[in-house]
Formats: C-alpha cells, structure tokens, sequence
C-alpha cells in the first residue's frame, strides 16, 4: 500500500504464486497506524479485487474503494494503479529482493521493509530537492 506519491505506507509478504486479494485484510491493518484517516480516502485496486469480499471490507472501513471491472480493457481504467506499480518496481530494484530464495518469513519481512525503508529516504531526497534550496545543492538528480 502506498500513498499517492509513491511511499510505501504497508508492507505485506506472501509467496509468488498467491492471490493478491486475500492480502487486502493483512495490508488495510495497517492504517490503523494513520488514523484519523482523511474524510475523502480513496484506494485504487486492480480487477483483481473485484469481488463482494473486498468491496464489503472497503465499506466497513470506510474507505471508498475505485476498483478496475472485470470485462473492460484495462488502459481505459488503470487511473491511478501505475504509483504503486512504481514503487513495487522500486522496491524490486534491490538485488535481495530479486533474488530472493530464503524460506523464513522473518528474513524475507526484514529485506522487504529494508527495501521500503530506502524507497521512502529516496522519496524523501527527491521532494527536499524539488522543494528547498542550500547554497550547496546537487547539480545531479543521482544520489551519491
């Protein structure tokens, strides 16, 4: 789960070949961290979630689920999905990530929260830089 920016807000681990909507209950745990949550919260899924499972969980929290249909092309509907396909990308990006062959769910939590951890101090650099200026700023957007 992200925020609109791209910042990993909650982090939930599962094996590759899991479906992603038995995970929405495990990932919407963690707004209770977030709490009180804006009146006009929003939460984009794929077509993936769309089921009377979800659309109910979405209800009792209070959250006002865009949720992609089943049966229409998704380049029409894909709205605002691509911010956490980047950041999952980002997130991949780290080799351990990639590669990852460890069978203990404690270690694969620690490299996936290590992943968010750098993710969200790179996203932090990158809005500092667009925002605030120093007499001796980075000429490069490359982090070194």
């Amino acid at each position: 789960m992200t925020d609109a920016a791209g910042i990993p807000l909650q982090v939930v681990s599962a094996g590759a070949n899991r479906h992603d909507a038995p995970l929405l209950a495990p990932t919407l745990d963690g707004l209770d961290l977030f709490s009180p949550l804006p009146p006009e919260t929003a939460l984009h899924l794929d077509r993936g979630y769309d089921s009377v499972k979800s659309r109910t969980l979405l209800e009792g929290l209070g959250i006002t689920g865009v949720i992609a249909r089943k049966g229409i092309p998704a380049p029409i509907q894909v709205g605002c999905r691509w911010v956490v396909e980047r950041t999952q990308s980002w997130m991949n990006g780290y080799g351990k990530l990639r590669r990852c062959t460890e069978r203990i769910g404690v270690v694969v939590d620690f490299h996936l929260f290590l992943a968010a951890s750098f993710v969200v101090a790179r996203c932090l650099i990158q809005h500092a830089r667009r925002r605030y200026r120093w007499t001796n700023q980075p000429t490069t957007r490359r982090l070194k």
